[in-house]
């Protein structure tokens, strides 16, 4: 007899995984059409806030920060649109405990050096007037109006601002470099807030988010910095209201 010998079978073909949805960071198309989308809504909205007398602070106060988190999640939503891609292109990952924790603990900061900020700037100009007013009062305006500025102010707010001006225009600007997009974004951020007391803490707690996403990839860190941020500013107004009652 004769000895054959077999041939090795070929092994079989791994399978072909199907192709990953791209994770190519935004760039100008989803830029403009965020702005397009962020100054429209905000224009309404100030238009609506113009209607209202300034006897109803508290009622404005809700409305301004209702405002403020469509602007922000209008404008995410269109730039989304512009180009199918996977969310992660925008931030939207997980991201460890420790970063979320860090980024609480900075938002606190943020709040604080507020405080100092605002104490020298009426020290050197005597300029009293409060353009986050309507703000407090409407966070101590009753249990209805503190419950609807906390879910509007420290958490719809912060996360649509955080989606438009971190996801998408500190993304998109990442691509000239890491200071480009940090200082950019967070500069356009600040203009976003007004030419006041609240501009400077605004650019702080702007580039304090945008560095987070740049170490992490994650917007949820600059959400906690933002959401501690302004849920200090609605809880202490309503603590020193139910005080003084």
């Amino acid at each position: 007899m004769w000895n054959e010998r077999l041939s090795p079978v070929p092994a079989a073909a791994p399978p072909v995984a199907p192709p990953a949805r791209t994770r190519k960071r935004p760039g100008w198309p989803e830029i403009a059409v965020a702005a397009v989308t962020y100054v429209v809504l905000v224009a309404a909205g100030i238009a609506v806030l113009d209607s209202m007398p300034d006897e109803q602070a508290v009622a404005r106060g809700v409305v301004g920060y209702a405002v403020s988190a469509l602007a922000g999640l209008g404008a995410f939503g269109t730039a989304v649109i512009v180009r199918v891609r996977d969310l992660s292109a925008f931030g939207l990952r997980q991201v460890a405990w420790k970063w979320l924790l860090l980024g609480a603990g900075l938002g606190a900061g943020a709040y604080l050096l507020n405080i100092v900020v605002s104490i020298a700037y009426v020290h050197l100009s005597g300029d009293t007037s409060n353009p986050q007013g309507d703000y407090r009062a409407a966070a101590g305006g009753g249990a209805l109006s503190f419950a609807l500025t906390l879910l509007s102010g420290s958490i719809a707010t912060p996360i649509g601002e955080e989606l438009a001006f971190r996801g998408v225009l500190a993304n998109a600007l990442g691509r000239y470099g890491p200071w480009v997009g940090v200082i950019a974004s967070s500069a356009i951020f600040a203009l976003a807030h007004g030419l006041n007391v609240i501009l400077p803490i605004a650019f702080v707690v702007g580039a304090t988010s945008a560095l987070l996403l740049r170490k992490t990839g994650s917007v949820w860190p600059g959400v906690c910095v933002h959401a501690v941020n302004n849920g200090i500013s609605v809880l202490l107004p309503a603590l020193l209201a139910l005080s003084a009652t």
